[in-house]
């Protein structure tokens, strides 16, 4: 994979990493810019860092989209620049993000000498529902739409760009990620990011940049899966899984995350 940065508007970089087939998104303003996301490791970072310096000399701010480790690990690295996220997910990073941590190594013991070099940094400004950000004169919004891919999602508006970085309520090139999600919200979520923000160029937590009718694709198809759960709470599993528009081990997935849903 060629990680090089893809402009996808005025200033707005993209760029797509093997690793995980992930995007971090660079915005510059004038003097200043803002990073999306820091990756998996303090190797990772730097590389990220390296990268970003290729562009732009100036100082930068740090958003996590959310409180997944391959989103915030590297966050070390930035400061001592100010660390944006959710309110959640700085509460979720300060309480699990050493248990993250030991799980992820367990999951890539071939990484282990450099994931133990990671040292776990949580945002240092949060907010709850809406944030605006001066990049350089350029103002970039902060959005929380609501429970989806995680508890604690931010959406990245770049409003004089026509660019949305969507974090991991979308998807690109592997079907959504359920094993922290909340199924039954994540449909009306995903429908009032697009409600609220027209723009075309959307870039998802993973895989290539898409458009807005593929959000709006993937939206039903996450509508789909709210409602066949619901279904499967009350009928059973057995027909009702082979309805689901991904695979079996995605949909089971899906599945007991909306039943805890439900059930609770």
């Amino acid at each position: 994979m060629n990680e090089q940065w893809q402009e996808i508007g005025d200033r707005v970089f993209v760029r797509r990493h093997e690793s995980f087939d992930m995007n971090t998104g660079l915005i510059v303003g004038d003097g200043h810019c803002l990073v999306l996301d820091t990756r998996t490791s303090h190797q990772e970072a730097a590389d990220l860092v390296e990268a970003v310096r290729r562009i732009t000399a100036a100082p930068w701010t740090v958003v996590n989209s959310h409180s997944h480790f391959d989103h915030y690990f590297g966050n070390a690295i930035f400061r001592p620049a100010e660390i944006w996220g959710h309110v959640r997910c700085a509460e979720e990073i300060e309480q699990y993000g050493e248990q993250h941590l030991a799980d992820v190594i367990k999951r890539l013991p071939e990484r282990r000498e450099e994931l133990e070099e990671v040292t776990i940094v949580p945002p240092d400004h949060t907010f709850a529902a809406a944030a605006s950000l001066d990049i350089g004169g350029r103002i970039v919004h902060l959005r929380y739409f609501g429970l989806g891919h995680s508890s604690n999602d931010v959406v990245v508006h770049v409003p004089d760009a026509g660019v949305v970085f969507a974090g991991d309520l979308v998807e690109e090139g592997a079907p959504p990620a359920f094993s922290d999600s909340y199924p039954l919200d994540w449909p009306a979520t995903t429908a009032a990011m697009l409600e609220e923000m027209p723009e075309l160029v959307i870039v998802p937590g993973h895989g290539a940049v898409v458009d807005r009718a593929f959000a709006q694709a993937q939206q039903a198809e996450l509508a789909l899966v709210a409602e066949l759960a619901r279904q499967a709470h009350v009928a059973g599993l057995r027909d009702s899984i082979k309805l689901f528009p991904y695979p079996e081990d995605v949909s089971r997935e899906a599945i007991a995350r909306a039943f805890l849903q439900l059930d609770a």
